[in-house]
C-alpha cells in the first residue's frame, strides 16, 4: 500500500523495513526502483544502497538497451546472469555495459546478498520477483532537463521518443499501481525523502 502523501521518511527506516521482508529471489530480498527516465531513480537507489551497506545495485543501464528498444530489453540478460543464479543460491556474474565506450566491462561476481536493488525503467514490472517495489516520479519538464543534462542535447529527440515508449509500458503494466512506496523525485537528500 502506498505511503501517506507528502510524509518525510528516512533511508534508514526504509532499510529496516526491507531487511524484515522475506527473501524473494533465493536468499535475497529484491527491491525494484522504477519510474520514468530522469525521475531520480539512480540517485535514490544509490542513497538506499549506502544505508544497506554492501547491497549491490543492478541498473538497466548496466545492459545494452538502445534508445529505440522495448523498455524491458534488459530483463532477459538480467534474469539469465543475475536473478537465476541468485534464485539458486549461487553468485551472479555480471559484465556491466559501458555506454560511453560501447563495450562490456570485466566480469563481476555478486554473491547472494540480503538485499539486491534493481533500478531502471521496468525494474518493478509485473514479471519481477521483487519483494518491494518503489515508484519514483517527477514533473516531465524536470525529468527531461535532468536527462538531457546527463546525456546531452543531441539525445533530445531520442529521449522524447523513449518517454512515449516508457509511458506505454507503464500504462500497460500498471507499474505505479502495484508500488509499495511512491517517492517524490523532485527533491530528496542523502538521508531523507518525501512520498507522493
Amino acid at each position: 500500500m502506498p505511503s501517506v502523501p507528502h510524509t518525510t521518511q528516512t533511508y534508514s527506516a526504509l532499510a529496516a523495513r526491507l531487511l524484515a521482508l522475506p527473501p524473494s529471489c533465493g536468499p535475497a530480498r529484491l527491491v525494484a526502483v522504477d519510474g520514468p527516465s530522469g525521475a531520480g531513480k539512480s540517485t535514490f537507489a544509490g542513497h538506499l544502497a549506502e544505508v544497506l551497506v554492501g547491497a549491490p545495485v543492478i541498473r538497466s543501464d548496466d545492459f545494452r538497451v538502445p534508445w529505440d528498444a522495448d523498455p524491458l530489453t534488459w530483463w532477459e540478460p538480467l534474469r539469465a546472469t543475475v536473478l537465476d543464479p541468485l534464485r539458486e543460491g549461487r553468485p551472479a556474474v555480471l559484465r556491466r555495459y559501458d555506454w560511453r565506450h560501447d563495450v562490456y566491462g570485466p566480469e563481476e561476481e555478486i554473491p547472494p546478498p540480503p538485499v539486491l536493488i534493481t533500478e531502471g525503467v521496468g525494474a518493478a514490472w509485473g514479471g519481477s520477483p521483487a519483494a518491494y517495489r518503489i515508484w519514483i516520479d517527477a514533473p516531465h519538464d524536470l525529468r527531461r532537463a535532468r536527462a538531457l543534462d546527463r546525456d546531452g542535447l543531441a539525445y533530445a529527440d531520442a529521449w522524447d521518443a523513449w518517454a512515449v515508449r516508457e509511458q506505454a509500458h507503464f500504462t500497460a503494466d500498471g507499474t505505479r499501481g502495484r508500488a509499495d512506496l511512491l517517492v517524490d523525485g523532485t527533491t530528496f537528500t542523502q538521508h531523507r525523502f518525501f512520498t507522493l
